[in-house]
């Protein structure tokens, strides 16, 4: 369980590439590797550890989509106190779970002694949306076997430092027992595999949120996860929370300084209940715009823009890892 002391583990995606909600992506200007590097070594605490998100894709061998690395070879980003923070997507219109749980044990082969976690699928919980794993047929399955292949891999490398999970969004509605449905279908194996289960949020982004609420509305969030997602589902509060992406774009009416302070109070917020609902983790997306002249909502998340120039919120960050980190 997570102390009252106890610092958050930060970390940040540093791709400009950003999915959006039809199944797209929002792109502009290429990665900087350098510029990538220089920001990173900004943000990363002295002698601290720092997770460096990359998402990974598996899909058919006659899949005509160009599979892409976002951001392109992540392991160039891991070194001096940066570790991987690993998605291993699930995206296989023929439902080749055996096929993505060998792309998954490789994973591990290859990257595992840089790799701090390893998320199995990304929102396998959202259906309709190509980007998102959620559309692709037995992805409660690829779930829990790449789970329980992920951590046997590891254990037979002797990667005692990796640690294995999956993310949902937020769970309502008809959604809302989906961490259910694989605790049942997994059993005790797949409850004992987990290192930690994700939570993909943005508050404020979607739905509009009155600033003197957000605080309340993230810890209640986190909360009601703990309490009626993952305890009724069987995931005991030894199980830490990873907040596994989080983040609020500018753009048109949506300005700088307002992200830095959606970031701060979330980030507060996150940190005040770490202790209560054991979240160990927080990975905020993105670290540079996608493209800063595009008016679209996905593409201007970064703490950066496209050009590697801080906004208001970069230096935020910096101060809540120094403050809350370790």
């Amino acid at each position: 369980m997570t102390n009252a002391s106890d610092p958050l583990l930060f970390g940040i995606y540093p791709g400009g590439a950003t999915g959006d909600d039809s199944g797209g992506l929002a792109t502009g200007p290429a990665d900087d590797p350098e510029r990538i590097r220089a920001a990173l070594d900004r943000l990363r605490p002295d002698g601290g550890t720092f997770l460096v998100r990359g998402y990974v894709s598996f899909v058919d061998a006659d899949d005509r989509r160009e599979v892409t690395q976002a951001p392109e070879r992540v392991e160039q980003y891991a070194g001096d106190g940066r570790v991987l923070d690993l998605v291993a997507q699930y995206q296989s219109h023929s439902g080749d779970v055996a096929g993505y749980v060998d792309f998954v044990r490789d994973l591990v082969l290859r990257h595992g002694h840089r790799t701090a976690t390893l998320q199995i699928t990304e929102e396998p919980n959202v259906p309709g949306n190509p980007t998102l794993d959620g559309h692709y047929p037995r992805v409660r399955e690829a779930v829990i076997e790449g789970v329980l292949a992920a951590a046997d891999e590891a254990g037979r490398q002797g990667f005692d430092h990796l640690r294995v999970g999956f993310n949902t969004t937020p769970l309502f509605g008809p959604g809302a027992d989906f961490i259910a449905s694989l605790t049942d279908l997994g059993g005790k194996e797949f409850i004992d595999a987990l290192g930690y289960v994700g939570l993909d949020f943005f508050p404020d982004v979607f739905q509009p949120i009155a600033p003197d609420r957000l605080h309340d509305a993230i810890t209640g969030l986190v909360g009601m996860h703990r309490a009626e997602r993952l305890t009724p589902a069987g995931i005991a509060p030894e199980v830490p929370i990873h907040i596994t992406e989080n983040g609020w774009p500018t753009g048109p009416d949506r300005a700088p300084e307002r992200q830095a302070e959606v970031l701060e109070t979330t980030v507060r917020a996150i940190a005040e209940r770490r202790t209560t609902h054991n979240v160990r983790a927080y990975t905020h997306f993105a670290l540079r715009d996608a493209d800063s002249a595009a008016p679209g909502l996905f593409h201007r998340f970064g703490l950066l823009t496209d050009d590697y120039r801080p906004k208001p919120a970069f230096a935020v960050y910096q101060e809540v890892i120094g403050r809350f980190g370790g």
